[in-house]
């Protein structure tokens, strides 16, 4: 009898507990919301999270604030938002560098896929393979073939080591199968810098870096790393459709919270960030970065960061790619 009335009890308490959790989360946002970007303010990231901010910042009727919390290739941001209050009242911008960190960094403060819960895929970008106009090739075959007649000559260039130009040019060589020199740099600029030079000869992108070069004609675009066409880059093939099977590259920024956060709160996340993606103001601000708006529900987007987690890791793994 006695454990019948504790099964009771102990069942009306959860039911107590949940109820307050709905009613909070019918009545949130209360006060201000902070949004974590994990790079420096003025880069991509920042200016989508600026515009994402002020959208939600309408429509949830509080203020939300943008605090970059820059370094250690965005962990630094991860760790802090990981760690606080799931309560709404904390959200994350993160970054397919978020997936990449796994496979270098030994000692993360945190765990990308089981600290967070997904909200969605806000935008994503395709990479773009660019040569300097010196280089003798048209298409990725070509390049190829220029590649294997002069193993060890050719330098591909990166924002610097375990960036996602960094990786992306891993995964060319190791599906390519050739023999390519990495060349870090500090930042995208001077590597784009150097490549208009022909100091390198070739690097993979982010279309939103790459697009005024190619259209000045200072680089020349081979192909984009998405598994499917952009309309940023009409007639212009993807590597996968070039012969790199499966070679698939997505830059993407995606709206995380802290694991726990109530579900209300997340499902009425989900629903007002997918009403801001469809607004011409938002597909306008992601298309001046090269950037179509995406929304795909959490559980999509919780399935994509574990498969691209796997796959990066094992990347890094192979090119032996690792950061203190």
């Amino acid at each position: 009898m006695l454990t019948h009335k504790l099964k009771i009890a102990g069942i009306a308490c959860a039911l107590s507990m949940l109820a307050s959790s709905f009613a909070a989360a019918q009545e949130w946002p209360t006060k201000p919301i902070t949004l974590v970007v994990p790079f420096a303010a003025g880069g991509t990231t920042d200016l989508v999270g600026r515009p994402l901010a002020q959208s939600l910042a309408t429509r949830l009727g509080q203020s939300v604030i943008v605090d970059n919390r820059a370094g250690a290739g965005g962990t630094i941001g991860a760790g802090l938002a990981a760690k606080s209050a799931p309560d709404g009242y904390t959200m994350f911008l993160a970054t397919i560098a978020h997936t990449i960190a796994p496979g270098i960094y030994k000692n993360l403060p945190y765990d990308f896929v089981k600290d967070f819960d997904p909200i969605t895929v806000v935008g994503k970008v395709p990479n773009v393979l660019i040569v300097n106009p010196a280089v003798p090739a048209r298409t990725p075959a070509d390049l190829i073939s220029y590649i294997k007649a002069n193993p060890g000559k050719v330098n591909f260039g990166s924002a610097g080591a375990g960036s996602v130009e960094h990786l992306s040019g891993e995964l060319f060589r190791s599906m390519a199968g050739v023999d390519i020199v990495h060349v870090p740099y500090k930042g995208g600029a001077p590597m784009m810098t150097d490549l208009i030079a022909g100091h390198i000869q070739m690097a993979i992108e982010t279309s939103g870096s790459a697009l005024q070069h190619i259209k000045a004609g200072a680089v020349r675009a081979l192909a984009v790393s998405t598994r499917e066409p952009s309309p940023f880059f009409p007639g212009l093939p993807t590597l996968d459709e070039a012969g790199l099977k499966g070679y698939d590259v997505t830059t993407w920024y995606g709206l995380l919270v802290p694991r726990t956060t109530p579900a209300p709160v997340r499902t009425r996340l989900y629903q007002t960030v997918s009403e801001i993606l469809k607004t011409p103001d938002m597909v306008a601000r992601l298309a001046d970065l090269g950037a179509v708006p995406d929304g795909e529900p959490p559980e999509q987007f919780a399935a994509f960061i574990q498969a691209e987690t796997a796959k990066w890791t094992k990347v890094t793994r192979d090119a032996g790619v690792t950061a203190e």
